[in-house]
Formats: structure tokens, sequence, C-alpha cells
């Protein structure tokens, strides 16, 4: 992990949710900055879990938090993430009940991680079709929550990518399952832009993986993986005018 700097606040963000049954597990690869540290001084009755031990990358450390867990729903924040607001848990159990979904997905902002209300990209969804799959959309990953006997049906991460595990594992739940799907239209999520998958040093790696991706789900992989990119572009786009649009709010 080795974000000390980061984890807190995401800590804080899961401890302040108003919804009171939270099974909180928290993988650290061993990190060695103080980030255990950080994770006890602002600890909770919430936390279920906390393992600190050297791993083999982020879809080991996803597939050990996976085996711990007992809750009937799972939704996954790292370590640069927080919930957009106090009621996120909330709204998303009332959803899950009212629409009787397998799976649900949301929007989310990327920001900037020197200034949290710097909106870099705006990742707004739409509802969900196969087709779109085949045309290289996918929901924003930690916005993804998802009924336990789903994982115990389709299993974790495959560990054998380094940054396209998670493309891999949504590919497997969503595409061609029949499971009922719901889109959640509203922001749940806050990630720091820079993390993992969208640090530019890995960007042809991730490309590279997405294809290998794609081809074992049976989706043309070159058509998925343009249009794939060309759907963010817009998020960078609009991103200025939802700054713009929340320090008037401020004011």
């Amino acid at each position: 992990m080795n974000r000390a700097s980061t984890v807190a606040n995401a800590v804080r963000s899961v401890k302040n949710q108003s919804y009171p049954s939270i099974e909180h597990i928290i993988i650290d690869g061993g990190s060695t900055d103080g980030s255990v540290s950080a994770i006890q001084s602002c600890a909770s009755e919430r936390i279920a879990h906390l393992v600190s031990e050297p791993d083999h990358g982020c879809y080991d450390a996803l597939n050990k938090g996976l085996a711990l867990t007992k809750g009937e729903i799972v939704g996954w924040l790292h370590s640069d993430d927080v919930y957009y607001n106090d009621d996120v848990i909330s709204d998303v159990v009332r959803t899950f009940e009212t629409t009787g979904c397998d799976i649900l997905y949301a929007d989310g902002y990327f920001v900037s991680p020197n200034d949290p209300e710097w909106i870099i990209r705006d990742w707004i969804s739409s509802p969900y079709s196969d087709k779109k799959i085949k045309n290289g959309w996918l929901p924003l990953h930690t916005t993804v929550f998802v009924k336990k006997n789903v994982i115990d049906r389709f299993g974790g991460y495959c560990t054998e990518y380094s940054v396209s595990g998670d493309t891999f594992w949504l590919l497997k739940v969503l595409y061609k399952t029949g499971l009922k799907v719901h889109y959640l239209n509203q922001h749940v999520v806050k990630m720091n832009y820079g993390g993992l998958s969208t640090s530019f040093g890995n960007l042809i790696l991730h490309w590279r993986e997405d294809l290998e991706v794609y081809s074992r789900c049976g989706i043309s992989p070159y058509r998925a993986l343009v249009m794939k990119v060309l759907r963010k572009v817009p998020q960078f786009i609009i991103a200025p005018f939802v700054k713009s649009m929340h320090r008037t709010k401020r004011v």
C-alpha cells in the first residue's frame, strides 16, 4: 500500500457512513511508511479485519479481502479514494432492496491528489447493456457493488494481470451472464487521479492486457479498446465545468 498520506481519509470515509452495519476489511501489502499506524489512528469498531503482509499485487490483496468478507453486499474502496458523502452505503443498500438487483454501479469523480475539489475526470455511466460492453464500455470499478453470492459463483480476480484484472473481473460477471444489473444515477466515490490504472507509465501495459482480456471474453479486442479510450475523452472535457459549478455552490 504505502499510502500513509491518504489511507486515513479512506478509513474515515467508511467510518462516517450513516449505514449502521458495515464490515470494513482492510488489506495492506506490508507497508513500511506508516500506513498501518495511520489506519489505527482512526480505527473504529467497523474494522472487522486489518491484514498487513506482503502480497502479489493489488488483485491478490482484493482476493484476500473477498475471502474474509461475510456481508451480503460487497464494495471496494482503495487507499486513495473516499466516498462522495456519508450516505453512499445507505443509498446503495436501499437500491439493492428496492430493485432486487445482483450488481449495482454508479458515477465517480477523479480528483487532483493535491486538491480534492479539483475534478479532473467526471465518470458518468448509463444503464447497462451487453452491446455497450462489446463497444468498450464498462462501469467504473470502484462504483460497483455486488451481491456476495455473485462472487461465490464467479470467483475473484485473476492475479496474472497487473492492471487489467478489474476489467477481466467486470467482463466475467457482467457480459452475457443474465444477472440483474442496475445503474444508480449518482456519484458515490472520489478517486485520486494517477493511481495504478490511470498513471501514464502503465498505459501501454494496460492496453496490452486489455486486448488479451477482451479476446478471452469473446469480444473483438481492437474495436473494444479503441472505443474504451474514446469514451474517456468527454470525461476530461466536462470536468472543468463540474469544478466551476462546485466552486459556485460553495460561495
